[in-house]
């Protein structure tokens, strides 16, 4: 049997799967099983940060496997240290991290140090969690109950209690009270159809919550690891959250979550714990993408490539409009909206035929993360190739 025949006899059938197999691919281009070429502007939905087959990670991971891949957290793990020190050193906050294997699993481990927090009045027992409409905070049974999207809800019942949606930004204040634990909140939200939150707004809840104690949870999985120009942004937001979630792109490929957190007395020895999380291998992946990543930033090139791409973009919705109704998104966290649902599905078919890959969000949205890495040759290339799918439309 062929991998599409395999796939279909024994797994689940919960992904709606393109009709392509990929076998390699080299910085932001990919080759599938019949030789032919894409430009990859997905990034895996934006964990290829540094690119496919990107060397200086490859070489980092065999070295470790060469040694040891995992031993469990009863032990020092040397490089999970080096890659904590890396990723708050890069994030400029006082923080401490812990280490799981997805975002959804980092957002997990905020709720719960959100809810221990809670009970510091003793009396009063804090736990609500306010997030957002629209918004998405992964696949657990907590995390869907967190994400604010009702049709993610179905079926899967009942859910923990605590989760409160405002409608807004602006709506959060009404709804603080005596039991709120914790918000959580994306700064662009992703799956939510790159839907960027008001600088100012944000800042103005950032203080609210401050003065009241009441800490705040920023979901950066996706917009993490210098996605919008800087390590998390929070930093772009201008502001400093209690609590940032990170995993995606800060693993380059390899299965990490992150939770950073500057209530670094609020967990004790067994109050949480991941047999995988930060071992050998995913800690030595850590270290060398943000060292690649960091890199890109002083050098000043991360800057470039953002430019580039978005120059790219600009002409290339410019030049479409009809399409269209509105561009969206910071740094390589990019979107157009498009004017209805079965244009947007018939762009992502064209755009598959045409060797580009692209994604979709939520609110009718083209999203566009491509790898940190992309070269303008791969750019033209891609936004050439989109050109063509759109003239099959």
């Amino acid at each position: 049997m062929n991998t599409k025949e395999l796939d279909k006899k024994y797994v689940l059938p919960t992904y709606g799967r393109g009709d392509v197999e990929f076998v390699s691919g080299e910085n932001a281009t990919l080759t599938d099983v019949d030789g032919k070429k894409y430009i990859d502007f997905t990034s895996g939905i934006g964990v290829v940060s540094v690119g496919h087959a990107n060397k200086r990670v490859n070489d980092a991971i065999c070295t470790q496997l060469a040694n040891i891949t995992h031993i469990s957290n009863l032990y020092h793990i040397a490089p999970q240290a080096k890659a904590a020190q890396k990723v708050v050193e890069a994030s400029g906050y006082d923080m401490q991290c812990f280490f799981g294997n997805s975002g959804a699993e980092a957002n997990e481990g905020a709720i719960k140090i959100a809810r221990k927090h809670g009970e510091r009045d003793g009396e009063i027992k804090r736990y609500k969690i306010i997030t957002l409409q629209h918004s998405f905070h992964g696949r657990t049974i907590t995390t869907v109950k967190a994400t604010g999207q009702e049709s993610m809800h179905n079926y899967f019942g009942p859910f923990p209690d605590g989760f409160v949606y405002a409608d807004n930004i602006e709506s959060i204040e009404a709804l603080l009270d005596d039991h709120t634990a914790a918000v959580m909140i994306e700064l662009i939200q992703g799956e939510g159809g790159v839907e960027p939150q008001d600088k100012e707004k944000v800042q103005t809840l950032a203080k609210l919550l401050k003065e009241k104690e009441i800490p705040l949870i920023i979901d950066e999985v996706q917009t993490g690891a210098y996605r919008t120009g800087e390590f998390t942004a929070s930093q772009v937001y201008e502001i400093e959250p209690e609590i940032i979630t990170l995993a995606k792109g800060v693993g380059g490929g390899v299965p990490v979550g992150i939770v950073m957190t500057s209530l670094k007395n609020v967990l004790s020895a067994g109050d949480h714990g991941s047999t995988f999380g930060g071992n050998y291998l995913s800690s030595a992946a850590v270290c060398e993408v943000v060292s690649i990543l960091d890199e890109l930033k002083k050098s000043g090139d991360l800057e470039i490539t953002s430019l580039l791409f978005n120059k790219a973009l600009d002409s290339f919705y410019a030049q479409y409009k009809e399409f269209f109704t509105q561009k969206v998104g910071i740094g390589m966290m990019c979107g157009l909206r498009v004017k209805d649902a079965q244009t947007l599905s018939a762009i992502m078919t064209s755009a598959k035929e045409s060797g580009v890959m692209v994604l979709k969000a939520g609110r009718n949205t083209l999203r566009f993360l491509p790898p940190l890495t992309i070269t303008k040759e791969e750019i033209d290339e891609g936004f050439k190739a989109l050109s063509t799918a759109m003239s099959h439309l």
